[in-house]
């Protein structure tokens, strides 16, 4: 018994007694018997009768009095549910499952006001379960690990599903870059290509020294025009097109109009081409006009290829960021850098219907969590708000906490889930997906990740079409890192 707890020795136990509780009403008077020698009534004044976590030695029922089940949240004890109805059990009930399972109370017990309780020692109750009722110990056994092995099973599985759609999308998204920066390089390989001839007349001495040093020099402007080429619109762009294609023919430029699309996007417009006719001469501006292409076009290639190969850097860090391959499982992060990886991630998920919003406290401080899970929790969320707004709308990510905690909130613009089943989404192998698409297991899992691992909290604070957000708190004093993965 917990310290501090007044309770008194054995007193007398009545097997008449013991038949009038429901847990007990069937059992033979032999049964009834052996019950009362090997167990024992005691009485326990109000207080504290066992504690959640501690070894499970006793198992209790209620003969009178008043209890209350508590369970610790966020180090913070939360009564259950409170009652004074004869035959109550609790403790060490699932005894007869022997090592298998962890032996330790599942939550506590506090008697409200003076109780009686009949206390059987958990390895008599164990011995009990298996004599008289082998059958049932069979089918609970069963029952018990079953559904275990079948929920770590599916739970695996939605793992690896989960995994095989971000992989895809991860892919996706490789794949765009990388090939722009081949199909870039290809291009470049061609314009360089071009500008080795042309450096072959100029080693014939076919222009005049002063206008090469001109061209040098124009060419290094037209490459800083490259970089600070403003962004146009498609409308915009084609009528600066229209306007350098007219004005190469005016000049007798050949091809004038393959090379007007290269000089408007790197910023060349008409007023700088009059200078250059100025200082090059109409003779050589046709050759001029094409070296200048050669070197826009090289510029724009090159910058085509930095933006493709950073981006597949981003995403490449994203996705470490994500997995958390190469970090220690508990680790100090900025919760902001996991939500941001997942977001890259879910990506192609997310699609450009939808519109996504980051409401982000960036005062709030590191926090030491299991990563790679939280990511998982976001993963889930996410992509259920996603799916139940059918790709369009507003998913809405907002974080905010003190020196205690840190929440982060994640919303979404669908129609809300029925209020006859939001008290059940968190249930196992509960889905209100169709066949094939769900396996009921992501907010189970998320929310074990967040309560049993974290010591959080995962609540639904709204449901309702337009507005339906979940909210996830983050203790800061976290405990001792555990063991394996939830």
């Amino acid at each position: 018994m917990p310290q501090g707890t007044s309770v008194a020795g054995s007193l007398p136990c009545s097997a008449e007694e013991l038949r009038t509780l429901f847990l007990f009403e069937k059992l033979t008077d032999d049964q009834l018997t052996w019950l009362c020698e090997r167990g024992r009534v005691i009485e326990a004044e109000s207080g504290m009768v066992i504690v959640e976590g501690e070894p499970a030695e006793l198992f209790l029922v209620l003969l009178d009095g008043e209890v209350s089940v508590i369970k610790r949240v966020q180090g913070v004890d939360v009564e259950i549910s409170r009652t004074d109805h004869r035959g109550v059990y609790g403790g060490a009930w699932n005894a007869y499952l022997g090592e298998r399972v962890p032996q330790t109370y599942p939550q506590s017990l506090r008697a409200v006001r003076a109780s009686r309780f009949f206390v059987l020692d958990a390895d008599q109750f164990s011995f009990l379960m298996r004599d008289w009722f082998p059958m049932a110990v069979h089918l609970l056994e069963g029952l018990f690990f079953g559904l275990r092995n079948v929920q770590e099973t599916v739970g695996q599985r939605e793992r690896l599903l989960a995994l095989g759609a971000l992989s895809a999308g991860l892919t996706h998204e490789l794949n765009n870059p990388a090939a722009a920066a081949v199909r870039a390089t290809a291009a470049l390989r061609e314009r360089v290509a071009g500008m080795r001839h042309k450096l072959s007349l100029i080693a014939d001495g076919l222009y005049d020294k002063a206008v090469l040093s001109t061209l040098i020099r124009l060419q290094e402007e037209a490459a800083e025009r490259v970089a600070k080429a403003p962004t146009l619109s498609p409308l915009e762009a084609s009528d600066r097109e229209d306007e350098l294609g007219d004005w190469f023919d005016e000049h007798g430029v050949e091809s004038g109009w393959d090379v007007a699309p290269v000089f408007v996007q790197a910023g060349i417009d008409i007023g700088w081409l009059d200078q250059v006719t100025e200082l090059v001469g109409g003779e050589y501006l046709g050759s001029a006009v094409r070296w200048l292409g050669y070197t826009v076009e090289t510029e724009l290639l090159m910058n085509e290829i930095e933006d493709s190969t950073t981006r597949v850097s981003t995403l490449v860090g994203a996705a470490k960021q994500y997995s958390q391959l190469d970090r220690a499982p508990f680790q100090t992060v900025d919760i902001h850098d996991l939500l941001k990886s997942t977001l890259v991630m879910l990506g192609r998920k997310i699609g450009d219907g939808v519109q996504v919003v980051k409401d982000f406290d960036r005062t709030l401080a590191p926090i030491a969590v299991y990563a790679a899970e939280l990511n998982q929790v976001w993963t889930n969320l996410i992509d259920n708000a996603v799916s139940a707004m059918g790709g369009t709308g507003t998913l809405t990510l907002r974080t905010w906490g003190d020196g205690e905690s840190i929440t982060v909130e994640i919303g979404d613009t669908g129609p809300g889930i029925p209020a006859d089943i939001v008290t059940r989404i968190f249930e196992p192998f509960f889905t209100t997906k169709p066949v094939g698409e769900g396996t009921g297991l992501g907010l189970d899992i998320s929310w074990r990740i967040v309560v049993n691992k974290h010591h959080g909290d995962l609540r639904v604070v709204s449901s309702r079409p337009g507005d339906t957000r979940f909210q996830v708190t983050l203790p800061r004093a976290q405990p001792e890192p555990l063991g394996p993965p939830v």
